[in-house]
């Protein structure tokens, strides 16, 4: 008989990072028969595989399992191969283009390849959604949607604002969410997790299990996490993601450029840590210490202990020592291929063309504005203009991604 941590202890690390649990007493509940029993609570996340890689932002919800799984409880990793041909409209103010059987499982492939550096595949359940919807006939999905009227649905707020506006809806988008919420009637879930931003679909879980005679889910929500700008959701489109399957040093030094109170937000989503742990380190260590560590545990969790120890030896030659890194090129720019019509500044975006990492200055003002640059370790975001010592014989080091160049600008 498997053997739980007490249920007080359980419910603190469940809790960290958690925006919403719906309900906390019904989820204490749930943790005290299963103190008792000795039966694991079954705890369920879907995903469907729309597209090939994952970055930090999807891993929020991964360590919430991977705490589920820590406790002794049994994770479900559901890919949603049949309703990812349907596609999510949660967020979309347009239907979106169904994608083919091929690509969800070439997708599916990639996802599984990556979420099992933080799960243990040895201990969860991978499941198929397509594993009961193939066998549904359509006298089945009669009764599917009977369980749901379209007053109820059209209280998700995306469906309720395309409706005033009078944009379609088609109607396969009103049987996700039904969908969605018979995946946990065919798995039994006794919690299932999502973002903030799926709350609908998930409280349709707990209308669907009350309807099918089982007991209701707990819903669990997980915050969504900002990029590398600290504003806006963490986005490969919008340039300030960090995707798992980066370069360890690339991974690294994106940490490393994040700020000193996002940095904390970070310790919360997409560590182990507990949150009295995080707040010593608040409290006695130095923010360039907490980030160096925050930085060498996301690579590690990715790459290896090793990969994380050269990472950080790296990046310190790189951006402390004043060392030249081996994959760093040296270039040398006359100052007047760079500099703006006055004469006495070095614009950035000439500079980033002049030495091979942008291919225009369209491009190079995008990256700025993306916040992908880095000025000496530092993050640029000045869309014309170099520190005036770049203009006066002092190297520069300049990094886009993995591209890196050493510069000396010449008078």
């Amino acid at each position: 008989m498997p053997t739980f941590p007490p249920v007080d202890e359980q419910l603190a690390y469940i809790k960290k990072g958690s925006a919403e649990i719906v309900k906390e007493s019904e989820l204490r509940s749930k943790l005290e028969k299963s103190f008792a029993s000795g039966k694991p609570l079954r705890v369920k996340a879907g995903f469907d595989p729309t597209a090939p890689d994952l970055h930090l932002g999807h891993t929020v919800l991964l360590r919430k399992l991977k705490h589920f799984q820590d406790l002794g409880h049994t994770v479900i990793f559901l890919i949603g191969d049949f309703t990812g041909m349907i596609g999510d409209p949660t967020g979309r103010s347009a239907t979106r283009p169904p994608l083919s059987a091929e690509e969800i499982m070439r997708n599916a492939k990639t996802y599984m390849a990556q979420v099992f550096k933080i799960l243990s595949q040895a201990k969860t359940e991978t499941r198929f959604n397509s594993e009961w919807f193939d066998k549904m006939k359509p006298a089945d999905w009669i009764r599917l949607t009977a369980k749901f009227t379209v007053s109820q649905m059209l209280e998700r707020e995306d469906f309720h604002k395309r409706f005033q506006e009078e944009k379609p809806i088609a109607m396969h988008e009103l049987l996700y969410p039904l969908a969605q919420g018979y995946d946990s009637v065919a798995l039994q879930a006794d919690v299932e997790l999502g973002g903030t931003d799926q709350k609908f679909n998930l409280l349709v879980g707990r209308e669907m299990q009350r309807a099918y005679g089982q007991e209701s889910q707990v819903v669990l929500t997980t915050p969504i996490i900002e990029g590398l700008d600290g504003v806006q959701k963490m986005s490969k489109s919008l340039g300030n993601a960090i995707g798992i399957q980066e370069a360890p040093l690339e991974m690294y030094g994106k940490v490393m450029s994040i700020s000193d109170p996002m940095m904390w937000k970070y310790y919360e989503l997409l560590t182990d840590l507990q949150l009295p742990e995080i707040e010593k380190m608040k409290r006695e260590s130095h923010p360039m210490e907490a980030k160096k560590d925050l930085a060498r545990r996301i690579v590690t969790d990715f790459h290896s202990a090793d990969a994380a120890a050269k990472a950080a030896e790296d990046w310190a030659k790189q951006f402390q020592k004043d060392a030249v890194p081996e994959d760093v090129v040296s270039v040398s720019v006359p100052f007047a291929d760079v500099a703006n019509k006055e004469g006495d500044d070095v614009r950035a975006d000439r500079l980033l063309v002049a030495v091979g990492l942008a291919s225009s200055v369209s491009e190079a003002n995008r990256k700025i504005k993306e916040n992908a640059v880095r000025v000496n370790g530092e993050p640029f975001t000045d869309l014309v203009k170099i520190a005036r010592d770049g203009a006066d014989n002092t190297p520069l080091t300049i990094q886009l991604g993995r591209k890196i160049r050493r510069i000396l600008i010449t008078r």
